[in-house]
């Protein structure tokens, strides 16, 4: 282990703590690699620079979850895998909604390796349009995990 990382785990420690909500973002992150290993592997050619801006925009949603991630810790701390209590079942839908953007990216990851696994893709193919509906989905957990932080007014 390098000196950078042994520092981020620090960081990430200090910040995330150890439980549930160290878990989501790692998940998230874990998930975002992948896309991008698989994504390395596409062939040159127009359905790489149709992924690339999608891959962009994935890439750039890891900073927001890492930022919810690190308020709800804040707000609400975890060291354990159990969600935190709250009345209005808050912490829960917001771990829910983490959880789900996680599983949207290694979705988003799936799709990125069935697309390449088909051979070669025209603009508008029904594998590129998967991967842009996952990606989609990704936003929409993101954002609705962000909604639910306390100081915002749930939907």
């Amino acid at each position: 282990m390098g000196l950078t990382t042994f520092l981020q785990a620090r960081r990430d420690a200090a910040e995330l703590g150890e439980g549930v909500w160290r878990r989501a973002h790692d998940r998230f992150r874990r998930g975002l690699d992948r896309f991008h290993q698989i994504l390395e592997r596409l062939p040159e050619g127009e359905v790489l620079e149709q992924t690339i801006p999608l891959a962009n925009e994935l890439a750039d949603l890891l900073l927001r979850v890492r930022a919810v991630a690190v308020t709800a810790q804040a707000a609400a701390p975890s060291s354990s895998t159990d969600v935190p209590a709250s009345r209005d079942g808050r912490w829960s839908e917001l771990h829910r909604a983490l959880s789900k953007a996680g599983n949207a990216v290694a979705q988003c990851a799936e799709a990125l390796a069935m697309m390449r696994c088909s051979g070669a893709c025209a603009s508008g193919c029904a594998a590129a349009d998967a991967v842009s509906r996952r990606v989609a989905a990704v936003v929409e957990q993101v954002a609705a995990a962000e909604a639910l932080l306390p100081g915002r007014e749930q939907p």
